[in-house]
This record gives C-alpha cells, structure tokens and sequence, in this order.
C-alpha cells in the first residue's frame, strides 16, 4: 500500500510530521505546501509553474496549494517513484473542518481531488479550542486508530473519508467513532470595523450545531466521520 501524505499547514506542520510517525510501517510519499495555504479551498495552479522541491527521498514541498500537490502527485511522482498511489491522506490540520468548512478547506481539498481521479483519501483535522496548547501526542494516537480502521474501508467511488477529532483536553480514553452527517448551517459572520476595513471575528465555537450533524458530534466529544461526495 502506498499512501500520499499532504496537507494544507505546509511540509513542516507538526500535523504532517505526526503523519509520517503513524506511518513509518508503509510505503509514503510526502507532498505538501511548501509555506501554510490554509483556507484557500480547492485552488490550483495552472497559469504559473508548480516548483517541485526535493527534501529527500520520497519528500518534497511544492510550491503551490494542497490540491497541487495532489494532482502533483498523481500525474508526475508516480512516474519518477515508479509506483501507484493507493491512498491519500491529508492532515493532520491544526483546526476543525467541519460541515461547510469543506468547502473552504484546503486540506479537504486535496482528498477530493483524489476522489476526483479515483483514489479514496482520508482528511484528518483536529478541533481547536482558542488559545489552548494542543497535545500533539494524543492527537496523533487517535490518528492512528482513524487511520488503521479506515485504510481497511475505502469510500465510495467518489465519495471520501473527512475526520474531525474533538478537542482532547486532558482526557486519555479513545474517543468514540461516530458516523454522522455533514451540517449545512452558515459559520457565524460577525466583522470587526476600521473605517472601509472589516476584519472577520466570527466565533467558530458558536457555530449551530443540530443534533446529529458533524460539528454536534464532534464539539461533544466523539470523532465524528462523514463521507463526502465530490
């Protein structure tokens, strides 16, 4: 099996490099933003040349968005590496992605273009809670247990795995899985004014969450799984 690994915090997020560890007993090629390009949906490049830089063997930073490197990988690394992309996984983000976060997300973006090209992808993200230092050793736990469960379950032909992990303050116990379904209510708009510059202040804890929707399963503390058609 051969997974690629990307994001959209860029190849030297601790999320990504939480990744790598939960994955050192498969084949993995890396490839991820060289700088963060989160938010920015599912952007590519196509005006401008993508810069493909070598870390290492079998890692390297592209200069362009989570997307890119997908497409990226699939139409160039696997000629080069001279394998074939089994999986692509893309996290472990620093924020939730959840209902229509999808749409916005970058590191959502690049399993759907997997999808797109006929590879099931999994995208983990990890729900923040404002200013509270993450323990990146538990989230990297519950990962794993994401990850050697799903990698047996592939979605649907175009359709693919989005994973949000509830904020695991100082809890040890693995959090139920749940399955659910992705909430359609808006994120909260709320700006902030100087002059002609608004700046967004939306809170995104107070987000609706109806029961039984992805942001009501995951702010009560389980995993909440969706699967997502492209």
């Amino acid at each position: 099996m051969v997974l690629l690994l990307t994001n959209d915090d860029g190849i030297d997020a601790p999320g990504i490099a939480a990744l790598e560890r939960i994955c050192t007993d498969k084949t993995t090629i890396i490839a991820a933003p060289r700088l963060p390009h989160s938010g920015c949906g599912h952007q590519i490049t196509t005006a401008s040349p993508i810069v493909l830089e070598g870390r290492e063997p079998g890692r390297y930073a592209v200069h362009g968005t989570p997307a890119d490197c997908t497409r990226i990988a699939i139409a160039h690394l696997t000629q080069t590496l001279s394998c074939e992309i089994d999986w692509v996984v893309s996290g472990i983000n620093a924020g939730g992605n959840m209902g229509v976060d999808v749409y916005i997300s970058g590191t959502v973006a690049a399993v759907r273009e997997a999808a797109f090209q006929g590879i099931p992808g999994i995208a983990i993200s990890q729900y923040l809670q404002w200013r509270e230092p993450l323990n990146w050793e538990r989230t990297q736990a519950w990962s794993a247990h994401v990850l050697e469960i799903f990698l047996q379950q592939p979605p649907e032909p175009g359709s693919f795995w989005n994973v949000n992990l509830p904020w695991p303050g100082d809890r040890t116990d693995l959090p139920e899985l749940v399955f659910c379904q992705p909430s359609r209510d808006p994120l909260p708009l709320s700006y902030s004014q100087a002059g002609n510059a608004f700046t967004y202040n939306g809170n995104y804890s107070d987000r609706p969450a109806a029961p039984g929707t992805d942001v009501a399963v995951c702010l009560s503390g389980s995993i909440a799984v969706t699967q997502l058609s492209t």
